[in-house]
């Protein structure tokens, strides 16, 4: 009996043996059964050490197609249902994109575990079951507007499991439950996905918008992934979230670890625990604590805890890196505080120097500070990111530890980033080089031997071309926005932070708007897309959505410009829509300020589907230009040593920038424009003039002449569309190194040691 004899006998046994009278949301349903079985025949016990890796966000998106190409049975069923008149591809549509995480983070989280699946290796990620995700966003009156995103179904991917834990906080105890959803790895074994839960929320707490009470824990502890923490009882919240995590997750692990044969003082030979940035950081004082009760001594539990768990760090930014006032901690964790004040005696007692202490004197725990003293591995994310770390940012951490640190540069999934996401290009992929890269990233580069081939080039630009008119037919579908497949598509697409800088983009939007006005049209028409979420306490960044939005009305409605420049901002951004966007692009906007992105891994996506990329030396991006050479990617903007600099010196002065470049002065002073202020909230785009007049913290000013003459030239660049598609071709075939294969693949060979 062939594969798909046999899938198809499966699929008429859960539909009772009639797949053409079946609704999409039956045959659905069947495909979660399928997979599911299926998926649980590969998982295996073997093993004796496992990775745990703990995240407060998991974004996996849809999981149908990716589970059916890492079974390898997407083909067999597309086929099976196309014989009795059904399309896959609408059965997708069926799927809630699960609302478990938000950016590059969460996104980053759902690759690693992919990868660890494929190559083979025990590695589960625990994280928490948000019944509504971040929010759904929506726009009105030119505003982001937050609303819940249910996503929970009756059936779904999430196995309800008979693992319970009794968590402590202060003054009350909460009964948690273990849902777990399946991991398949590319023809390789299962892992799993563990997210904890409370079986007491009430998602009827929540009233206008996404406001709820936040005192009423035993009701709200899992609605929300990141609960607006601009006040204390959603700080408060914060952190009864993050300890419910780890408390399960350390819990957890050492059940796990003891069916294994651990007797606990061996437990360093049994996990390896990675914390995906800080919000998992109480893991380390939680597991002393759980030791210490089962009898070991606080010093041999220490030392212990120390050589299980290894700490990546995501970011520089100040305020990304947690510390927690101890009167919140005294309240929702006090059981913790005496392990927590032990550790920073003992670090106080070996070091001086606030830089280096867990407690500092206005009584805040610095998570970054415990994770590095009390874990064996500190990394960082790209090879720019990592540098900056050690002799800038975490420079008094790395004289002391300098065997801990070390570099593991991001990487994504290529069976979602491209097999799933662009069929046309994986396809002519595998017959012009074979199906190798599949497996072997690195396989790509025999793609340079084409690189002067006119035929394969035509045939990027067409499959490039069909993805464009895709995502137009899906645009209009979606959001009644019209726009022109054979326009430039640049697209930026992330979460909306100002060292991000979307605000440096629409500033160039609003040049090319009034040159255009003023009679220069651009050779091919613009099509400028954006897509992010601002958090909903984020000022300044829902005021950049704002003016991305007042300039989408006022551009898309002028018949002067429209035919030459349009500007979209795609609601609700998500795994989803990227899988459309990103296939779609022609140029990448990567124009983070440098030094402020730790890595992204947007960037390797939109790489590996031959967009170019126009960028700062920052992050990821550095390697990037590294693999591609000059010729293929456009990067722009100071240097992160120059930038870090001025930061030092304090002597960047946007309003010098402002009063000296006229084209900044009109760009900038067109955001208080008649015409802005006709369709927009004057307070909105006022408070956002000022910002970028008088602080601009994040240097958009500074960069925008160099920004300006790059894109310049990428735009008259792309009118050689051979010359442009080589560049294409060299950015694809030049990204095998951004897999996450590889990247977990140095993880365990450098940390983890599975």
């Amino acid at each position: 009996m062939n594969e798909n004899t046999r899938i198809r006998e499966k699929l008429e046994r859960i539909c009772c043996n009639n797949l053409a009278a079946c609704t999409d949301r039956q045959l659905y349903e069947a495909l979660l059964t399928l997979v599911n079985d299926m998926a649980k025949e590969k998982e295996t016990q073997e093993g004796k050490k496992k990775v745990y890796y703990i995240s407060a966000e998991f974004l996996i998106g849809k999981l149908l197609s990716n589970n059916l190409i890492n079974l390898g049975i997407y083909e067999d069923v597309r086929e099976i249902l196309a014989r009795y008149g059904k399309d896959l591809a609408r059965i997708e549509e069926l799927e809630p994109e699960p609302s478990l995480g938000n950016g590059g983070l969460g996104r980053l989280a759902a690759c690693f575990l992919d990868s660890m699946a494929t190559l083979g290796m025990a590695g589960d990620g625990i994280g928490l079951n948000y019944h509504y995700g971040l929010f759904l966003q929506s726009f009105a009156d030119n505003l982001q507007k937050e609303t819940p995103n249910p996503w929970l179904e009756e059936k779904s991917w999430l196995n309800k499991t008979e693992v319970t834990y009794p968590i402590q906080f202060g003054g009350f105890t909460v009964q948690s439950r273990m849902y777990d959803i399946l991991v398949t790895g590319f023809e390789n074994r299962t892992n799993r996905l563990h997210l904890f839960d409370i079986e007491t929320v009430d998602e009827g707490i929540v009233g206008e918008g996404i406001s709820f009470d936040k005192e009423d824990i035993v009701k709200n502890l899992t609605l929300f992934l990141y609960p607006d923490d601009s006040d204390d009882a959603g700080r408060r919240l914060r952190g009864y979230q993050q300890y419910f995590m780890v408390s399960n997750g350390a819990r957890l692990i050492l059940d796990e670890c003891r069916a294994r044969g651990s007797n606990l003082y061996d437990l360093p030979e049994y996990a390896a625990i990675q914390i995906n940035d800080t919000h998992p950081s109480m893991v380390i004082p939680e597991l002393i604590r759980l030791l210490m009760e089962e009898g070991i001594p606080m010093d041999k539990a220490i030392d212990l805890v120390s050589r299980t768990c290894a700490y990546t760090n995501h970011t520089i930014l100040a305020e990304a890196l947690e510390k927690w006032p101890m009167d919140y901690l005294y309240q929702v964790v006090p059981q913790l505080m005496p392990i927590i004040r032990e550790l920073d005696t003992r670090v106080k007692e070996k070091f001086a120097g606030e830089s280096l202490a867990i407690i500092d004197k206005s009584r805040r725990v610095h998570m970054a500070n415990l994770d590095i003293h009390y874990g064996y591995s500190v990394n960082g994310v790209a090879n720019l990111h990592t540098e900056i770390l050690k002799n800038n940012e975490l420079n008094d951490f790395y004289k002391i530890y300098p065997e801990k640190f070390n570099n593991k540069t991001n990487g994504i999934t290529f069976r979602r980033w491209l097999m799933h996401c662009n069929h046309g290009l994986c396809g002519y992929l595998n017959e012009l080089i074979g199906t190798g890269w599949q497996k072997d990233a690195g396989e790509l580069t025999k793609l340079l031997d084409y690189a002067k081939d006119p035929a394969v080039l035509t045939k990027l630009l067409a499959i490039k071309q069909e993805n464009k008119r895709c995502l137009a037919d899906y645009l209009k579908k979606t959001q009644g926005v019209e726009i022109d497949e054979n326009s430039i598509f640049d697209i930026q697409i992330k979460r909306l932070h100002e060292y991000k800088r979307q605000q440096l983009n629409a500033l160039y939007v609003i040049h090319k708007y009034l040159e255009i006005k003023g009679g220069k049209r651009p050779a091919t028409p613009i099509t400028v897309i954006f897509g992010a979420k601002a958090a909903p306490a984020y000022v300044i960044a829902k005021d950049i959505i704002h003016l991305i939005l007042c300039l989408q009305q006022v551009i898309n409605s002028d018949p002067a410009v429209s035919p030459y420049l349009k500007v979209v901002m795609v609601e609700n951004y998500n795994v989803t829509k990227a899988e459309k966007l990103i296939p779609a692009c022609d140029i990448s906007e990567q124009i983070s300020l440098a030094s402020k992105e730790a890595s992204g891994t947007g960037n390797m996506k939109f790489m590996l589907n031959g967009a170019v990329t126009l960028g700062t030396m920052d992050g990821a991006n550095v390697e990037i230009a590294e693999l591609v050479g000059e010729d293929n990617i456009y990067i722009f903007g100071e240097s992160s040593d120059t930038v870090i600099g001025h930061y030092q010196k304090a002597d960047y002065v946007s309003k010098k920038y402002y009063e000296e470049n006229e084209d900044i002065q009109e760009a900038v002073d067109f955001i208080i424009s008649d015409e802005l202020l006709a369709v927009g909230k004057k307070e909105n785009l006022m408070r956002l003039h000022k910002e970028l007049v008088s602080k601009d913290w994040f240097m958009t000013l500074l960069d925008y002449e160099s920004y300006a003459a790059r894109k310049e030239e990428a735009l008259a660049d792309y009118e050689d569309r051979l010359s442009w598609a080589g560049k294409m071709l060299v950015n694809t075939a030049k990204a095998g190194f951004f897999s996450s294969d590889r990247t977990i693949a140095e993880y365990n060979r450098d940390i983890w040691h599975v």
